[in-house]
């Protein structure tokens, strides 16, 4: 069984801005493929974080070049400028990019996907056939409308359509699961099961949230449901993220199991790994 993280960040430019990051002034490929080995994973998807690191694109599509069976990419570009936009039609001929990743934690970014300014982001990337992953705790209602209007673009909901930012409790971390599942019924939207980890007030296995990733998963189902870690924000190893869902979820086995620790993701954004 192969075992793709979802997503992860590398870095060279200083300590993260997002504390819940480790505090190292960077984390490269190789420091990644050292723990990718030491935990049995094959291969990660790289988020480059733009806020904390503006050369990050680049960092990730080195990464990519040099080893492309362990490497691919969800990458980003300012939207609010305009130059941008020609961007996208030949976004993927550089090395490793399969699609975009985009988040709106900034206080000037908060309203953009409500207001209108990324509003050219969905059909442009529709008509290129990238996929694009976003933090859309909130702004669910527009993610369901885009959906629904661009039914040929594939959208992923990042980190189980949690809400980012301060210490919640476990009632209001998973107040919005409702809303979340019911944009399951949309065919072109998946969910990546980032961080789970951090969203547990337990020790591993994290059993106060099974029940929650127990109804997601039967939510979008094992083709459309993504392990992956942001492994420099977990309270955890790599292999106890995987084993989480590996050996700890006893309704998750079998071929379902496989789709879900990398073959779905891998198929969703088109990445041909070999063997």
């Amino acid at each position: 069984m192969q075992i793709v993280d979802a997503q992860i960040h590398l870095w060279t430019a200083g300590k993260p801005t997002n504390a819940n990051h480790r505090q190292v002034p960077t984390y490269t490929k190789d420091d990644a493929l050292k723990e990718m080995a030491a935990n049995g994973i094959d291969a990660t998807i790289i988020h480059p974080p733009a806020s904390w690191d503006p050369h990050s694109n680049e960092l990730a599509v080195e990464a990519a070049r040099q080893h492309p069976n362990r490497f691919a990419i969800l990458g980003n570009f300012p939207l609010d400028k305009p130059e941008s936009r020609q961007l996208v039609d030949t976004w993927k001929q550089r090395p490793g990019m399969l699609g975009l990743r985009f988040v709106f934690l900034q206080p000037h970014m908060k309203t953009w996907p409500t207001d209108g300014t990324i509003d050219w982001l969905w059909p442009a990337a529709e008509r290129a056939g990238l996929p694009v992953a976003t933090m859309a705790a909130g702004f669910l209602p527009k993610l369901a409308e885009v959906a629904q209007r661009h039914t040929s673009l594939k959208l992923i909901l990042d980190h189980l359509g949690r809400p980012s930012g301060g210490a919640k409790s476990q009632a209001e971390l998973w107040a919005n699961l409702d809303e979340v599942v019911a944009l399951a019924k949309f065919p072109n939207v998946a969910m990546k099961a980032t961080g789970a980890p951090s969203y547990s007030d337990q020790p591993y296995p994290y059993r106060d949230i099974h029940d929650h990733l127990h109804r997601l998963y039967d939510a979008f189902g094992p083709t459309r449901f993504f392990w992956g870690t942001d492994i420099t924000r977990m309270p955890c190893s790599w292999r106890q993220c995987a084993t989480m869902f590996t050996e700890e979820l006893p309704w998750l086995k079998g071929r379902d199991l496989e789709l879900v620790m990398g073959q779905a993701v891998c198929d969703w954004i088109g990445w041909k790994r070999s063997a």
